[in-house]
């Protein structure tokens, strides 16, 4: 992967004559993409854009305070927090939240869990991994009486905005009594900042489990449970089962394009899957004009990277939608 620091020596050291420099900042969530996008994308046309990877409640707070050209967020803001904060704000990629495991002897896609025993998992209900609750859907497998370890975010988060409302929608007792946000009153775990610093602890600590974004997941060669989808049935973590899931995003330019799309319909609907947004302050025309050609060139010639990352790309109906909306607000690539 990227990292911010390489991305910026490869950048330094192209030789290209320097062009357009934007800047942006927020969700881990995406990060892999955006700085596999600007590297190609200062490669074709000159122009520098530096994203750092904070998370998505400082992306939010950066954008607000216009100390970026672009925020990005995991979580989407509801048009009437958008007009409070005079931003715009459209989806860029759609990715996965796994529930990543370190049990030494048990494999990728061997570990059955279901949505209420997870909830039950980051909640300390569960604390072994040999639990008569999980092992009762694992008849198969070894599993170890050894304590599960907790790893969760201690940032501000939109993939953990997404999980607990996942969580929320899966368990009354996690809805009740820790919520949803970006960050939370944790009843218990490890925290790691960004899904780098979770799945470096989840690699690191045996007898782990976390949640993570699906690239981050292959990335780091980290095993994923097996959850259930909304009607009960079991869905491997797969790009095919994340496609079942994302394509019932019903967006609306007129809301902003704000859409929640954990526990969708559908038999193979992967139960954690989210798009990732990002955020343009309404009074920047110009730069908000450079900001929309980077994301205009990589809607019309990254898909492959995205797909090679583990993301979703955006169908061409949503990416022709989002341009219509940048014209509207005369924002749109000239």
């Amino acid at each position: 992967m990227l990292k911010k620091s390489l991305l910026a020596l490869l950048i330094a050291g192209s030789g290209l004559v320097a062009g357009d420099r934007i800047s942006g900042a927020g969700a881990s969530f995406p990060a892999p993409l955006y700085f596999d996008w600007a590297y190609e994308y200062q490669k074709v046309t000159g122009n520098q854009v530096n994203y750092q990877s904070i998370g998505s409640g400082g992306g939010i707070k950066q954008i607000s305070k216009r100390t970026v050209n672009f925020g990005a967020s995991d979580k989407p803001l509801k048009p009437k927090q958008l007009d409070k904060k005079r931003l715009y704000q459209f989806p860029a990629v759609i990715g996965s939240i796994v529930a990543a495991y370190n049990i030494p002897g048990i494999k990728d896609n061997e570990l059955k869990l279901e949505n209420k025993d997870l909830a039950d998992i980051f909640l300390g209900k569960i604390e072994y991994w040999d639990d008569k609750r999980i092992k009762e859907d694992n008849p198969s497998l070894n599993l170890p009486h050894k304590k599960i370890t907790v790893v969760r975010r201690s940032d501000g988060s939109g993939t953990t905005f997404n999980f607990s409302y996942f969580l929320s929608h899966v368990s009354d007792e996690w809805k009740n009594n820790v919520g949803i946000g970006k960050s939370l009153d944790w009843p218990v775990g490890l925290g790691g900042k960004g899904n780098e610093g979770v799945s470096s602890l989840i690699a690191q600590t045996p007898y782990s489990i976390g949640y993570i974004e699906y690239s981050y997941k292959l990335r780091n060669n980290l095993s994923a449970a097996v959850l259930q989808t909304k009607s009960g049935k079991w869905v491997e973590a797969n790009e095919e089962n994340f496609k079942a899931a994302a394509k019932y995003a019903k967006w609306s330019p007129k809301e902003h394009f704000y859409q929640i799309l954990a526990l969708q319909p559908g038999d193979n609907s992967y139960p954690i899957v989210a798009a990732t947004f990002i955020l343009l302050p309404r009074e920047a025309t110009q730069m908000n004009r450079k900001v929309t050609a980077f994301f205009d060139w990589a809607f019309r010639n990254k898909d492959d990277s995205a797909k090679r990352l583990g993301y979703i790309p955006l169908p061409e109906e949503t990416k022709n939608m989002i341009r219509a909306y940048w014209k509207e607000h005369g924002i749109e690539p000239k």
